[in-house]
This record gives C-alpha cells, structure tokens and sequence, in this order.
C-alpha cells in the first residue's frame, strides 16, 4: 500500500502563495493569463509552478474550485444568519459578483469537462439547495424554481452587464420574476423577497 507523504511546510507554503497569486492574476487577465506572471508575483520559478501545477487546467481547477468552495461555504452560512429570502437574495449577489470577476473562468471550467477534480455543478447545485428549498417553503420564491435557472439567470446577469449597478438592476429585475404569486395578484404574494 502506498502513502502520501505529508507536504514539506515551504512546499506547502509554495503552495499556497502560488494559488493567491493565480487568483490574482486570472481575475486581472482571465484564465489564459500567463503563467511566468503567476510564478514572478508568487516569487517563485516557473519549475515550482509547475511542480505543484503540472498543467494550465490543473492550475485553473484549484483556483475555481477554492473560490467555489467559499461561495458555497457562505450560501451554507447565509441560511444560518437570514430568513430564506434574505438569504437567497444575498447569495444570488455574491453568485453574480464572483460570475463577473472570474473574467470566464467559471464558463471554462464548467464547459470542460475533463478539468480535473471540480464538479462545479454538484457544488453550486449544493449551495442554492440549501437556499432555494427554504425559501420555495416559505412561499418567497416560485415553486417551480430550478437550481440551473438560477445559474443560468446570473451567468446571463454577469455577462451582459455593463458594471456592478446595471448587474444590481438586472438582478432586481430578475428577482421580481422570481417571486411566488398567488393566483391573482401579480405582485402580492412574492413581496416577502425584497431587493434592499
């Protein structure tokens, strides 16, 4: 049986500055960013880069997968923190400034499908569960409402929009469509789900 050894602690540390200066860069120039830049912010030579990071994808796959993993880890503390709308509306903004500052990072990934390691949709498919089913319980959202409408929807939202208030106002927009409605009145059944 084989065992992996522990990581070296400046390994480990090689590591890590390397993913921050990757996140850095590929928010700066998008995912073909260049590589020497990745390895010079991080100060190291490129032979550490790709030590740790073998490949582009394998590079792009650990930054996607940790900024993923902090979205979803805050959906995970929205429903702690807020009432089921409140918590979707939130998270649906962080979903829409993390879309527009991956510079098409996330659509890289999540159209590749050899990326290895990152189940993208598993994960966002996760976090919105955990916020879309409360509040399509507290009769805020449609019932109808899908897990992929909403990333379909913000992907849309981030790559349309112009600056962070016209994705504000595409999202206000959206949420209005997003409200449960009762058999009559168009607007009065889904008010519990406000845009502060």
């Amino acid at each position: 049986m084989q065992t992996t050894r522990p990581r070296r602690a400046d390994a480990r540390r090689n590591y890590e500055l390397l993913l921050a200066a990757a996140t850095a860069v590929i928010a700066e120039e998008g995912p073909d960013a260049s590589l020497n830049e990745i390895a010079r912010r991080a100060g190291v030579g490129p032979g550490t880069l790709y030590r740790h990071f073998p490949t582009r994808d394998a590079l792009l796959a650990a930054v996607f997968q940790g900024r993923l993993a902090a979205l979803c880890a805050r959906a995970e503390e929205l429903a702690e923190e807020r009432p089921p709308g409140e918590a979707l509306v939130a998270w649906l903004r962080l979903l829409v400034a993390h879309a527009m500052t991956d510079r098409g990072l996330g659509a890289r990934m999540m159209l590749n499908p050899a990326a290895p390691g990152v189940d993208c949709w598993a994960m966002l498919g996760g976090a919105a569960g955990r916020l879309l089913r409360p509040a399509q319980e507290a009769g805020v959202v449609r019932a109808d409402l899908e897990f992929a409408d909403l990333v379909e929807l913000v992907a849309g939202i981030a790559q349309v929009a112009s600056g962070p208030e016209r994705a504000e106002r595409l999202l206000t927009l959206t949420l209005d469509g997003l409200r449960a409605r009762d058999g009559g009145d168009q607007r009065g059944a889904g008010s519990s789900l406000r845009v502060p």
